[in-house]
């Protein structure tokens, strides 16, 4: 079943690898199938270099039982379940340890929107998540990690399109997108932008962007009436 959507799944796993956004098995990229009851995610554990589109294991949204797959799904599946139910608008989840977003993450720091690069896909900084108390750790640990980017995001009045990325206290970026592919290249430019982030700070601690060119960017690409690229 869902023999399409295991390919693209794979495929989006694989290429995170490419990307230099994962290394050894530090990762993981799900997709939501049409009829929005099923995930497919890649196995927990095996080694992106042996992955194949049969290794994706499908997994029931609102249970987390495997419908398919002789594979335990990866660690982190409840995460991106709980994100799934939360946010219905979302096709594709990615999670990384990529360096530069992580730096940011175990700093607890937001990523700050210092110019256009940023712009251009996040609609402001990029929020970095309270830390988990003792007693999530302890509990539903993965479930409570998307339970806290949720909380981030309802306490200040984030949307999931507009901000399609999160950094989780201590651990790392996830990032997501009407696709697995749109959730990949989204965290393609989280690294980016916490790259050059990283290295304006060290020039000039105390950058000042301009509000008004920073909006300009992000509207002119995801606007009512965006004219970036193609019609």
């Amino acid at each position: 079943m869902l023999e399409t959507l295991k390919q693209e799944v794979c495929d989006a796993n694989l290429r995170l690898v490419r990307e230099q956004l994962v290394i050894l098995t530090w990762g993981n990229a799900s997709a939501r199938d049409a009829s929005g009851r099923l995930l497919v995610i890649k196995p927990s554990g095996v080694a992106y270099e042996k992955m194949t589109p049969d290794d994706m294991v499908v997994v029931d949204l609102a249970s987390g039982d495997v419908i398919e797959g002789s594979l335990r799904p990866s660690c982190d599946t409840a995460t991106h379940r709980r994100l799934y139910l939360a946010f219905p608008e979302l096709g594709g989840i990615v999670h990384t340890h990529s360096t530069f977003a992580t730096v940011w993450a175990q700093a607890r720091r937001d990523l700050p929107n210092l110019g256009t690069t940023q712009a251009d896909y996040f609609r402001g900084d990029v929020p970095c998540t309270r830390a988990l108390a003792a007693g999530e750790i302890g509990s539903r640990y993965e479930w409570e990690t998307g339970s806290v980017i949720i909380e981030t995001f309802q306490e200040r009045n984030l949307s999931p399109l507009e901000m399609p990325a999160v950094l989780v206290a201590s651990h790392g970026p996830f990032t997501w997108g009407n696709s697995v592919d749109h959730a990949v290249e989204t965290a393609i430019v989280l690294e980016q932008a916490a790259k050059l982030a990283t290295m304006t700070r060290t020039l000039n601690p105390s950058p000042d962007p301009d509000p008004e060119l920073l909006h300009y960017h992000f509207y002119r690409k995801h606007g009512a009436c965006a004219w970036y690229g193609q019609s």
